[in-house]
């Protein structure tokens, strides 16, 4: 099935350029690390096109690339003898210079090393990979890019036919194309140099900025592996800020995985996907289906407010000045998909009620439903979204209390975790005071590699029982599996509090497994068998 050209050029693909940018490269196959090799001198140039002309008709640009070649090498080696001429006497024939260094294949792999180039490349992935983006050979061409950005590309038939069914269809079926060149106008010439690549030498190079194209194209023509390893690309490239433009795409391209992924990341940091760059670039369609999702984690003000920044945006795309009427008429019935009475009245009052896209017989129907005891009717959804429930990892059996301990005078009480799959940990459980109600200020840290994630600066009161006490971060912070993160607490209060005993260093919640170890950070005691922090608050 061929994919809509939309897909490509239109918003989204040009956002997610921006917006997809890596704080840490992917191991292998991610990135591959590429050598570019120095442009070969003439003299160097000089034998293999000669070598291809010779052993080859030279016709077009292998033709003129063996006139190049040798004109280069007579006026080198006509420098070399005019230059040797002025320090010998004429018949002293000049020193044959070293046999230069070979260099190593330009990007298009047109310049062999030597007539019987094949015996240096003993494996057929070897020799293949020498074809790749070559003339040699080449009996067919592709016209890559929209018009005005268009990049020929040399191919062989068999190499394509034999990795993906749609060349061999294109080639060897039976209404085989016959032209010499073929034009491709939807697919970037980048993202066909990869599909290419990948056919040619099973290698797989991927990049923040064409691996959507890429993606396409592998879509386009049926090669599943390279398309797996785009989403796997993508799955890990994913967080808040670009989760609604994959989401997008995800669907686009059918990928249910990735999809669920998105999914995930935006139902947890709901409010940092909404009020991202991305969300204003998705299509309508993601737009009604972000709206009426049941697990968005986040406060109907900000689902409100983002709705009417996509508006503005649709608006500017359309040409249309950003006035509320117009905002309206963009947004349709998406506008009657937000909770609007489930914002408190407050929310409502300083926030829906002076958007001016509200009529005036919605907003004074919305202020009647919140206030009189008979309630109008209204057009806009009543009941509150469902969200998520916080699961809490509990890592101590038991918890206790001692006439001098657990003391806080400003000191870090901090351990150490890691997952066996992505979680989003939203926040702590503490002890609190054991002698009766108690105030305390405490700073709550997430770090990795001891970099700050997330941190928070509040308050909690405790009721003198051993219950744990939640203090949040102000966002949800992505943790991704197999890494050890730093959770870390420093209190301030004068009383003494509960502490933890009997402490484990795996603990099962649902499908997560947690993992402990004790941390450097921690200069008041804490560890993996007691201490504070007993618990975690996360999302899965």
């Amino acid at each position: 099935m061929l994919l809509p050209l939309a897909c490509l050029h239109g918003r989204v693909a040009q956002c997610l350029s921006s917006l997809l940018v890596l704080a840490e490269p992917l191991p292998r196959p991610r990135r591959g690390a590429r050598v570019r090799g120095a442009a070969p001198t003439c003299a160097q140039a000089a034998p293999a096109a000669k070598m291809a002309a010779e052993l080859y008709a030279p016709a077009g640009a292998a033709a003129a690339a063996t006139d190049l070649a040798n004109s280069n090498a007579a006026a080198a080696a006509g420098a070399t003898g005019r230059k040797a001429g002025s320090r010998c006497p004429p018949s002293a024939p000049a020193p044959a210079p070293p046999p230069p260094a070979p260099a190593p294949p330009a990007p298009n792999n047109n310049n062999l090393e030597s007539p019987n180039w094949q015996s240096f490349h003993p494996t057929l992935r070897e020799r293949n990979a020498l074809m790749f983006n070559n003339e040699l050979m080449a009996d067919v061409h592709f016209i890559v890019g929209p018009l005005g950005a268009a990049r020929r590309v040399p191919a062989h038939k068999y190499v394509l036919a034999v990795g993906s069914s749609v060349f061999y269809a294109m080639f060897y079926g039976d209404l085989a194309e016959v032209k010499s060149e073929i034009h491709i106008p939807d697919v970037e010439p980048a993202a066909f140099l990869i599909l290419l690549r990948y056919l040619y030498s099973d290698e797989i190079e991927l990049e923040a900025d064409t691996v959507l194209a890429t993606l396409y194209a592998a879509k386009k023509y049926i090669v599943p592996a390279l398309a797996k390893a785009c989403v796997n690309f993508l799955e890990t490239s994913l967080e808040a800020k670009n989760a609604c433009v994959l989401l997008s795409q995800s669907r686009l391209f059918e990928e249910p995985e990735l999809t669920q992924r998105c999914w995930e990341v935006i139902d947890a940091q709901a409010e940092m996907a909404l009020r991202s760059e991305g969300f204003c670039e998705i299509d309508r369609q993601t737009l009604e289906i972000i709206v009426t999702r049941e697990a968005l984690n986040t406060k109907e003000a900000v689902v409100f407010e983002a709705v009417l920044s996509w508006a503005g945006a649709e608006c500017k795309r359309q040409g249309l000045p950003a006035t509320p009427l117009n905002k309206r008429h963009v947004l349709g019935r998406v506008l009657y998909l937000v909770r609007i009475p489930t914002m408190s009245l407050e929310e409502f009052a300083n926030g829906a009620a002076q958007s001016d896209i509200l009529t005036l017989e919605e907003t004074h129907n919305i202020f009647l439903w919140y206030t009189a005891a008979n309630k109008p009717l209204l057009d806009f959804p009543l009941a509150k979204r469902k969200g998520l429930t916080p699961q809490r990892c509990h890592r101590f059996q038991s918890s206790a209390y001692r006439s001098n301990q657990w003391r806080y005078r400003g000191r870090c009480d901090s351990i150490q975790f890691a997952v066996d799959r992505r979680v989003f940990v939203a926040g702590l459980g503490l002890y609190g005071s054991s002698s009766g109600k108690a105030e305390y200020t405490v700073k709550i840290e997430l770090k990795r590699l001891g970099v700050v994630l997330a941190q928070n600066l509040t308050k909690f009161v405790s009721d003198g029982s051993s219950n744990t006490f939640s203090v949040w971060f102000e966002h949800p912070v992505q943790v991704e599996q197999d890494t050890f993160y730093t959770a870390s607490a420093v209190l301030d209060g004068s009383e003494l509090s509960y502490f933890g005993q009997e402490g484990m260093t795996e603990v099962q919640c649902g499908k997560v497994t947690f993992q402990f170890q004790c941390s450097s950070d921690s200069t008041n005691g804490t560890g993996v068998q007691g201490g504070q922090i007993p618990e975690l608050i996360f999302y899965a």
